[in-house]
């Protein structure tokens, strides 16, 4: 199970280490985003895709455990609670959206950032501690 973990610490890494890196060097991509959400078809295709990152990141990892497995476990919760408000209520779900990223943009970067990079050091072994 340890593999998996550290696979899974991995993919989590770079997805929100290549996220930050987009958002940040092209910070029209994230209003894009936003403004394509309120197409139902991108709606629909973005819920579909959430709900299935995380229902297969809660089916194979659901670890409860006060280390970085837990870390892991909750962006599968995360995005899987994500697809299905999207699914279920995309307008209000896409409000809600709009106004983080208005008010919190900056800090949702740098969460991305540090959590990815905490991920990767998991998973690569670059520093100990």
């Amino acid at each position: 199970m340890e593999n998996s973990s550290l696979f899974l610490a991995e993919f989590w890494g770079w997805l929100l280490i290549i996220f930050f890196f987009i958002l940040s060097l092209n910070p029209k991509r994230n209003i894009q985003i936003i403004k394509d959400l309120e197409d139902q078809k991108f709606a629909i295709l973005i819920s579909f895709i959430t709900i299935i990152f995380g229902l297969l990141n809660i089916l194979f990892h659901n670890m409860w455990e006060s280390n970085y497995k837990l870390v892991i476990t909750l962006l599968g919760w995360f995005c899987f609670i994500f697809g299905l408000s999207l699914f279920i209520f995309p307008k209000k779900t896409t409000k809600n959206i709009n106004y983080v990223n208005i008010k919190f943009v900056q800090i949702i970067y740098i969460l991305l950032f540090f959590i990815g990079i905490y991920l990767l050091n998991v998973a690569y072994r670059i520093v100990y501690y």
